[in-house]
């Protein structure tokens, strides 16, 4: 493993690296890989030179840069941002450019980090593979031959890859953690409302959350303490006080009690995921962990739970693209009309799976439909957060697979149903609203590839620091 975010932040700060030389290495290993693996939409090579050298003057100056001073991180495509386009991996935004900052990014530039560039994703963030780009798919580094995942496949890409420091993604139904199960790294959804979402390009309002990608649970706790707190400029986020948590990673945790739910043990995961689950299971019982059985019916609901509300919340939020008020817009024939407008601009803009969750969004809140699928996914989406509620009585962190299986081959699902499937472990945590983070369990060997297998764990909402600290006893545990 690599050095400690905090020990690299820190030899930034006190002048013993420059911010310089750190963004001139990874460029660098940037232009020898990025071409096999795509991780980039765009790399901000002069922007993040001049930023890496506004940090290195205020070193100079005996100014304190921030606690991410020099910390070289990537940004998902959909969190809008001033160097370059944001794109959403979309041609429908293909060449928007921002006039302002996300609120993260504000919270990032304050505390020092430095933006290498915008990564690829499955476009509007909708799919689990990032083979949905509009810019073409993104490769998983320890085998390009297949997927790394998605939605926020590049970021989780670019991570694993050896291109930053960490990246951030955003997290609908399993965007963050899944790729980086199948990257790898350490992907966290914090609690929705803990992270402003100002600045994000929505998909499902009432389920996106921003989060970090990194190398290490200590990494991402220490880019997450950045992004945490209210924002008065998203009525969504908490008015919950947070603790800064970096510090705090690494302290055990006594009586820790982990549950497993014995749908999360199913026959439908490939074999070395469930090996990688026992042997997290017998790491835990090994630290002093108290294992909890325990069940989560509802498990396999969720699937079609997300797919109501996601799609419909998607058909709301991508309303606006209509060619005249944003994004592409078609040329007409003459005498062709506005609605000819709207119809060709959407399909010339949108990509299949962007079209399909449309559809399917504008179905479910139909007249005649509403209350058949929208209203009853509402009322499902209450039980399954009572359901973890329950949980969380007799437990303190839930542990599971990321994923059913590891990465697979790119092409490889031709069925939408399929990948779907592929988030039935990870889409709950955003029907309940709590926070969930993936680490590194172990690797399966798959003709002669290794590759990686993510084990999840999840908390009650607002537990971030016990989730954190229980990940990083995982890690250390199955390093």
């Amino acid at each position: 493993m690599s050095r400690p975010l905090v020990e690299i932040c820190g030899d930034v700060r006190s002048g013993k690296v420059t911010a310089r030389s750190r963004v001139e290495a990874y460029l660098a290993e940037i232009a020898r890989r990025e071409p096999e693996i795509h991780a980039f939409n765009e790399v901000h090579a002069d922007a993040a030179l001049a930023q890496a050298d506004a940090v290195d003057a205020m070193v100079a100056s005996g100014r304190d840069p921030g606690p991410l001073a020099g910390a070289v991180l990537a940004i998902k495509d959909n969190i809008v941002m001033r160097e370059g386009r944001t794109t959403c991996s979309s041609r429908m935004l293909a060449n928007y450019r921002s006039p302002f900052d996300a609120t993260v990014i504000e919270r990032l530039r304050s505390a020092g980090a430095v933006f290498i560039g915008k990564t690829n994703l499955d476009e509007f963030a909708m799919g689990s593979s990032t083979e949905n780009s509009a810019f073409g798919v993104t490769k998983n580094p320890h085998d390009t031959t297949r997927v790394a995942g998605g939605s926020s496949g590049g970021s989780a890409a670019a991570v694993a890859a050896g291109f930053c420091d960490a990246s951030l993604g955003s997290d609908t139904g399993g965007s963050i953690r899944q790729p980086a199960a199948l990257c790898g790294c350490v992907g966290f959804k914090p609690t929705y409302g803990r992270v402003s979402r100002l600045g994000l390009v929505a998909f499902g309002s009432s389920l996106d959350q921003i989060g970090p990608f990194a190398r290490s649970v200590a990494d991402a706790a220490l880019v997450y303490d950045a992004l945490a707190g209210r924002d008065q400029g998203d009525s969504t986020t908490a008015d919950v006080p947070h603790e800064p948590l970096a510090a705090k990673v690494a302290a055990p945790l006594a009586g820790l009690r982990v549950g497993v739910p014995r749908e999360y043990r199913s026959g439908a995961n490939a074999p070395a995921v469930a090996e990688a689950l026992e042997r997290a299971i017998a790491a835990a019982r090994a630290f002093g962990a108290e294992i909890v059985d325990i069940e989560l019916p509802l498990t396999d609901i969720g699937i079609s739970t997300y797919y109501v509300i996601a799609p419909a919340e998607a058909s709301s939020n991508l309303a606006r693209y209509d060619g005249i008020r944003y994004g592409h817009r078609a040329k007409l024939a003459p005498g062709e009309d506005l609605e000819a407008l709207y119809s060709k601009s959407r399909a010339e803009g949108f990509g299949p799976e962007v079209q399909r969750r449309i559809l399917l969004g504008t179905y479910v809140l139909s007249s005649g439909y509403y209350d058949a699928y929208y209203k009853r996914a509402l009322q499902v989406r209450r039980l399954i957060k009572e359901e973890f509620d329950r949980a969380f009585e007799r437990c303190d962190v839930i542990l599971g697979p990321t994923s059913p299986i590891p990465a697979f081959p790119i092409g490889g699902m031709k069925d939408p149903l399929s990948m779907y499937l592929c988030d039935v472990y990870t889409v709950n945590t955003n029907i309940a609203g709590i926070p969930g983070i993936s680490i590194n369990g172990g690797f399966a060997d798959e003709g002669g590839r290794r590759l990686p297998i993510g084990l999840q764990l999840q908390s009650k909402a607002f537990a971030e620091e016990t989730l954190l600290r229980a990940a990083a006893m995982f890690e250390r545990a199955l390093a």
